[in-house]
């Protein structure tokens, strides 16, 4: 009998086949974000030149409403959906580069706080979300999806949990969809709630930061308030990214006493493949300024880079949020997420509020 053996794809043996593919994607990211940018000076001169108190409305939030116009209302053809997926290496890259506006200092002074605070935001969440699921009857590791996504850091978490416990596909979808949804309610919610009660930049930004649940949404939701919010948002949930391998782990084990998932073998090894990496390049960028590396200038062409990086994560905020797709995933666990998200957002107000308080952040 004959045999036949597989022959490498011509795209396999050509990597710049591979860089080739993303270019249409991203070209769109920068084009929704460009168009973004200059929606808000264009209608800022328009107020200026007439004399109209209108109230600011940023690139930020341009760049996610046309995203969103974009995605649903028309569909994306397939060439674009590769570059469109890079929006978290740029969410990524822009975390790391946004270092450059921190000095260590500021690092540690806000950090201790922030720790603090993320220990009691993961465990009052985790708690929150299990006593919803099991009110709602939802399937136990569903349950535990939506807690480590609403806790840690979204759908990067609930992608991370469903290995290490052993959802099903199902399960993740329906976490994923919910956090999804919810987060794109809390970039118009969080911004009005924060100018109502006048938070500061800082009380906001960390606000932000705990109980917005996937790291671009609340680094948007920061930069929506102004740009000293978005610092802090991006700070304070880069704290809470850094748990999730211990969460994750804690699940893991959980779930394997119960014969329900693979043993953890190796707890370090465990650990260091769920820590997001990136938290390391934006405190090792914080310390080469801190220790006067760069000059001024390259500073600020560093943090300048850090807004080019979240206006292409902006963009893709807006084209991978699907209404339609999100409404086939059921009730239930939109309904669980809501309620839990709503309690998680009025204790952390409350501990950031009582924070501010104590130490006038």
């Amino acid at each position: 009998m004959a045999t036949s053996v597989a022959l490498p794809s011509q795209e396999a043996q050509n990597p710049f086949a591979n860089v080739i593919r993303f270019i249409p994607g991203v070209l769109l990211l920068a084009a929704i974000g460009f168009a973004g940018k200059l929606l808000e000076q264009s209608i800022n001169s328009y107020a200026k030149v007439h004399h109209l108190v209108i109230p600011n409305i940023e690139y930020v939030l341009w760049a996610i409403a046309i995203g969103l116009l974009m995605s649903n209302t028309l569909t994306i053809p397939q060439v674009f959906l590769p570059g469109i997926a890079t929006y978290e290496f740029w969410l990524k890259a822009g975390i790391v580069l946004l270092g450059a506006r921190f000095v260590v200092g500021d690092v540690l002074k806000l950090g201790g706080i922030s720790i603090g605070l993320v220990i009691l935001e993961i465990s009052g969440s985790l708690i929150l979300m299990t006593l919803l699921g099991r009110l709602f009857k939802l399937k136990p590791k569903l349950t535990t999806l939506l807690a480590v996504g609403s806790a840690v850091c979204g759908v990067s978490a609930i992608i991370a949990a469903k290995g290490a416990i052993d959802a099903d596909d199902e399960d993740s979808s329906f976490a994923i969809a919910a956090i999804l949804a919810l987060g794109a309610i809390a970039l118009v919610t969080f911004p009005l709630i924060g100018h109502a009660l006048h938070l500061s930049d800082n009380a906001y930004g960390l606000w932000s930061g705990l109980a917005v649940d996937n790291t671009a949404e609340a680094t948007a939701a920061g930069a929506l308030f102004s740009d000293a919010a978005g610092k802090v948002a991006v700070l304070a949930k880069t704290t809470r990214n850094a748990t999730i391998g211990f969460v994750v782990l804690g699940y893991a084990i959980y779930w394997a006493s119960r014969g329900q998932a693979e043993k953890v073998k190796n707890k370090g090894a465990f650990l260091w493949n769920k820590f997001p990496k990136f938290v390391l390049g934006f405190l090792a960028i914080s310390l080469l300024v801190s220790v006067h590396v760069f000059n001024k200038e390259q500073v600020g062409a560093l943090a300048n880079l850090s807004r080019w990086a979240f206006l292409l994560t902006f963009a893709g905020v807006g084209l991978r949020t699907n209404f339609r797709e999100m409404s086939k995933q059921g009730l239930r666990p939109f309904i669980v997420g809501a309620l839990g998200e709503v309690l998680i957002a009025a204790l952390t107000l409350g501990l950031v509020v009582g924070a501010n308080a104590l130490w006038k952040l």
